[in-house]
């Protein structure tokens, strides 16, 4: 049994507040914080002369961001954000045919498709659910992209996406996975997920200006590249201007300039924690704590509007009806706890690193 005690205290976020704020921001451990600390301190020292070191060092992380979601190396890309990622899975779908999303979906998952003029169907949830049978029902011969999130910021739905693969025929399934990346399992062959991205500064724990994207190898070969940099060739350091050769592995798609090292090794050094943990650890403890958080906020009287009906749709965060909403978030963070403001209430976020401890100073600050 993990010692989860121990593991809260690497992160000393917890000595200062109540933090159940990580579907806004997640705070860094401690590993994470000297990983990114490292290259600036290097940077600062020694100015360019790790170069090599450090692109040896992006492979690793590449390698073990793949292993994290059961993807290959040269699928793997390294983005700044979710806005980058999806872009570039766009541009390798752009001809796939119209996308079916939902009325719950975080506008990064919709608007960048309607940019390029790509209809784009939102299926209406149902109580707070979609539910798979009516993302089917939309499916017709003009579509060809299924574009949602695995959790739904608005109210933490989670998709169950095996279902979703059992469906989705010739669709392709581009999955944000920035709710749910780091709290959540994620494979993307039992999946059958063709493309994903997600930002690294939520549940990856790893600060803003980390992220990534996955396109299976299958759809790189299917579609053509749009965006290039100098490092997108087979050989940059020849710097020929008068013709191109590119690169065919998602790198050359995704990091098209100088690498944001201190992004990339952090990401990696979260991932590196979480993974000697284990994902299937993580998701459980989450959702235990999910559950009591749930429990004690009923009990208290609040009502809670995050589906909660079919186990299977409970995420790490929860969504609390409150009139004031910004009141109450005010009022909770002046005793250091950390909550979001939402239309509807606050939003709150059980993620490993919080206890039990947590939810019972929540709920009391609340009276």
């Amino acid at each position: 049994m993990l010692d989860w005690p121990n593991v809260r205290k690497q992160f000393p976020v917890t000595n200062n507040s109540v933090y159940l704020n990580t579907a806004a921001a997640g705070p860094l451990a401690e590993s994470t914080a000297r990983a990114g600390a490292l290259y600036y301190e290097q940077m600062m020292n020694d100015g360019d002369v790790h170069w090599e070191n450090w692109l040896a060092k992006r492979e690793e992380v590449r390698a073990r961001v793949a292993r994290f979601i059961n993807a290959e190396p040269d699928e793997i890309g390294f983005t700044t954000n979710t806005s980058s990622g999806i872009n570039i899975i766009i541009d390798a779908l752009e001809k796939h045919g119209e996308v079916i999303s939902c009325d719950l979906e975080f506008p990064v998952t919709t608007i960048p498709w309607m940019h390029r003029r790509i209809p784009v169907h939102l299926v209406k949830s149902v109580d707070g659910v979609v539910h798979a049978e009516d993302l089917r029902a939309a499916m017709n011969t003009r579509t060809g992209i299924l574009s949602l999130s695995y959790v739904q910021f608005s109210n933490g739905f989670r998709l169950n996406l095996e279902e979703l693969a059992a469906i989705k025929g010739k669709h392709a399934l581009v999955i944000n996975a920035s709710q749910a990346a780091g709290a959540f399992e994620i494979d993307v062959k039992r999946m059958k997920i063709d493309a994903l991205c997600t930002t690294g500064h939520k549940w990856m724990l790893s600060g803003y200006g980390s992220g990534l994207v996955y396109l299976s190898r299958e759809l790189q070969a299917a579609s053509q590249q749009r965006t290039i940099g100098w490092l997108s060739v087979r050989d940059p350091y020849a710097v020929q201007n008068n013709e191109v050769h590119l690169r065919h592995d998602l790198s050359s798609r995704s990091e098209i300039g100088c690498p944001h090292f201190a992004g990339i090794f952090a990401l990696g050094a979260s991932i590196e924690m979480m993974q000697s943990l284990g994902p299937a650890n993580i998701e459980a403890r989450a959702l235990e704590l999910n559950r009591r958080l749930t429990s004690g906020l009923t009990e208290a009287g609040w009502k809670v509007l995050s589906p909660l009906q079919n186990e299977d749709h409970r995420s790490a965060e929860t969504l609390v009806a409150v009139e004031d909403p910004a009141q109450v978030v005010s009022k909770l963070a002046l005793q250091n706890v950390l909550v979001t403001e939402k239309p509807e209430g606050f939003r709150v976020s059980t993620d490993f690193f919080n206890n039990e401890d947590d939810i019972e100073r929540l709920v009391d600050a609340l009276k």
